[in-house]
Parts: structure tokens; C-alpha cells; sequence
């Protein structure tokens, strides 16, 4: 039987599965998360609902790649890394460039590190990536499957800024949107919920994490999405800004005496967002166990939820309704009261939750009966759409 280890690596968290194929049995799964942070927390789970757990401070990518190896070694998961047979990461930004998987050649890795400009936080972290895995399994093919491939085909009206036109076109500046691959994998298990054509759904998807995006589904297709010419833009996110007025960026300069703007922009990729405003953690949970005493951890729960709803808000009307607003991402799975938070602001559209089923926590509907738009809890499976394209082209 042929193994597929999928590699999915985020801002801050590394999660794996390794599949058999072609049956799409998970083997095993895990998750690194708080990569490069004080308790990192290190989890496999395997077999008949076991799970091993462990915490290593600073845990890096390299490092959190190797105790994946050597504990499916050791937990005799696999008996040998020969037993793998492909390896798949997820890539931020493909830009115009790669608009479906590809097998990853000395070519293409040049072209992911090349589109680094795109995606600062991530694509240079996904090409080390890469990169680690050909030394570990240097006989074993390397896919690459790219999260702004489901936004491809935006309308011009929402992908295209409101610049001089002709450097639009010749620098290909444009809404790139990330998260495709979960947001387009919710359309999909949306769709299956709600028993109807993917290609008659209209959503708003929520993917809410460490990293988080909106995007607006018209007929099962991206139609808007919240991140732009890169995952810098949009709602506030851990360690992300969001939208700013781009005018703070000479501000600042000017102010702190900067040259080099790439110094402002690294602060508002790394040292804004949950945790610029609260100056506590990156971590809505960390976040949250203060919210009660720490005036600044309220409002950075207050400026998460307040951009969320602005988005979702404005979704719904481009879409003139939709037929389900989904809830999907580390925070927007498993926080129950940041989901009752954004749906009691958007009050105005008639939504509603379940008290029982949204803290139930389960996939699902969680709206009450009475809601004039439903309401779902999908947890993304990123993981299994991307072993599925990698099906497709092996």
C-alpha cells in the first residue's frame, strides 16, 4: 500500500497526516502547535483513539518534522520511512504562477521561494519545508498544493485594487486570497451538509485561527475573500494586523527613524494583531483567560470579533444572503463563545445559534430553527483535500 504524509504548515502550528492510499485511511495525525513558542506543544494520535502528547519548549519546523519521523518509528506506525511514498505540502502563495498542484522540481522550488513577496510569513517556511523532507526521504517525490489556487478566478471587481491599471497588469497586483484549500474544502462538505449541489450553495466561510480569512461562495465559487495580495490583510489575526491604512507605514518609518520599510512590515506580520493589541499572546486562549481583568485583552477580543463581523456582514450582502455561514479554523471550531459573540452582532440578518448545539461543538448545524440563515460547524480537513489532489495528478 502507497503512504501519502501530507505536510501542512501554518503560521504558527504544523499539523500532518499520513494517508493510505488509495483508500484515504488515516494512519495517523498530528499537530505541532505554538511552533517556535514557550510550550510547544507536540501531539500524535494513531490506532484506536490513542494519543501521545508531549511539550518542548521553542520547537521549531525542522524539529517538529523529525519527532514526526521518529515517532511513527517508534510507535511502529510505519517500519520503515521507505513505506512513504509521497510527501505533500501546502503552500500559501502560488500567485498566477501555479493555479493547481504540481510535483515539486529544483524549478518549482525556485518559483515558491520566488513568490516569498506574496506571502513573507509563510512560502519562505514552506520551501525550508520542502526542502528538510528531500534530506529525510531524498527518493521520495515532493508535491506542492496551493492554498490561493481556489481564488484564482475571482470577478475583476473583487480581485482587482483600485490602482493605475497598468501597474495592476504588469506587476500582476491583485487579491490572491489564502486558506483556499480549507475554505474550498468547506464549499464542498458544505454542500454535502445541506444536501445540495456544490454548484448552487452560496456561503460565508470562516476560517479562524492563528492566521484567519472570510470568503464569500457564489455557486460553490470564491466570489471575495478577506486576505489580498497578501495574508497580511483582512480581519485581525494572532500575530497579523489586518487592514491598515497604508499610509502608517511611512508614518512609522518617519517616526521610529526607519529606513528600511521592510522593518515596518515585518512588525505587521509578526508583532500586531492578538498579540500587538493585547501584549499578552498571540493565542485567543491565553487571550481569553484574561479578557475579565486585562482591559487590553478585552479589546483585542473586541477588534477580532468586530472585523470578523464587518466581513461576514459585508458578504452577506454582495451575496444577497447565502444559505449557510460556516465556522471552521482552530478558534472558530473550538470556541464556543467567540462563535455566540459574532453571531449575536450579526443580529441584524436574522442569524441565530442553538445554545445546546453550539456548545456541543459538534459538525453540523448549530443554528436554531428559527434562524433566517444556517449556521455550521465544519471542522477542515485541509489535509484530505490536498491527498486528493495529489491523487489526481500522481
Amino acid at each position: 500500500m502507497q503512504k501519502t504524509l501530507v505536510i501542512n504548515a501554518g503560521s504558527s502550528s504544523l499539523k500532518w497526516q499520513l494517508f493510505e492510499m488509495p483508500s484515504e485511511m488515516v494512519l495517523a495525525s498530528g499537530m505541532v502547535e505554538r511552533i517556535s513558542m514557550p510550550g510547544s506543544i507536540f501531539t500524535i494520535k494513531y490506532g484506536e483513539h490513542q494519543k501521545y502528547e508531549t511539550t518542548v519548549d521553542n520547537l521549531d519546523q525542522e524539529a517538529s518534522a523529525k519527532m514526526v519521523f521518529n515517532e511513527l518509528l517508534r510507535l511502529e506506525i510505519i517500519a520503515d520511512l521507505s513505506e512513504i511514498t509521497a510527501v505533500a505540502h501546502r503552500v500559501v502563495a502560488g500567485g498566477q504562477v501555479f493555479k493547481k498542484a504540481v510535483e515539486v522540481t529544483p524549478d518549482v522550488l525556485k518559483k515558491i521561494k520566488e513568490l516569498s513577496n506574496f506571502a513573507p510569513l509563510h512560502n519562505p517556511m514552506e520551501a525550508q519545508g520542502i526542502e528538510t523532507m528531500a534530506k529525510t526521504l531524498p527518493n521520495v517525490k515532493q508535491y506542492a498544493v496551493f492554498d490561493s489556487q481556489f481564488f484564482t478566478d475571482l470577478p475583476e471587481m473583487n480581485a482587482i485594487y483600485s490602482l493605475p491599471y497598468e501597474l495592476t497588469q504588469k506587476y500582476q497586483i491583485r487579491r490572491y486570497g489564502e486558506h483556499g484549500i480549507s475554505h474550498g474544502y468547506l464549499a464542498g462538505r458544505a454542500a454535502e451538509l445541506l444536501n445540495k449541489p456544490k454548484s448552487t450553495v452560496n456561503l460565508v466561510t470562516m476560517h479562524l485561527g492563528s492566521g484567519a480569512s472570510l470568503a464569500a461562495v457564489k455557486d460553490g465559487k470564491a466570489f471575495d475573500t478577506s486576505m489580498g495580495f497578501t495574508p497580511l490583510t483582512g480581519v485581525t489575526m494572532g500575530t497579523r494586523a489586518g487592514d491598515v491604512d497604508p499610509s502608517v507605514v511611512p508614518y512609522l518609518m518617519q517616526e521610529l527613524n526607519v529606513s528600511d520599510p521592510n522593518e515596518i512590515m515585518m512588525m505587521l506580520n509578526q508583532k500586531s494583531g492578538l498579540l500587538g493589541v493585547s501584549g499578552i499572546s498571540p493565542d485567543m486562549r491565553e487571550i481569553k483567560a484574561q479578557e475579565e481583568t486585562n482591559s487590553q485583552a478585552k479589546l483585542a477580543v473586541d477588534i477580532f470579533v468586530n472585523r470578523i463581523v464587518k466581513y461576514a456582514g459585508s458578504y452577506l450582502t454582495e451575496l444577497h444572503g447565502a444559505d449557510a455561514l460556516i465556522f471552521a479554523g482552530g478558534i472558530g471550531e473550538h470556541n464556543d463563545q467567540l462563535r455566540q459573540q459574532i453571531i449575536d452582532e450579526l443580529a441584524i440578518f436574522n442569524v441565530k445559534l442553538d445554545s445546546k448545539l453550539n456548545k456541543a461543538g459538534k459538525e453540523g448545524l448549530i443554528s436554531s430553527s428559527d434562524s433566517s440563515i444556517k449556521v455550521l460547524l465544519i471542522p477542515t480537513n485541509e489535509e484530505l483535500a490536498m491527498v486528493r489532489q495529489v491523487a489526481a495528478i500522481q
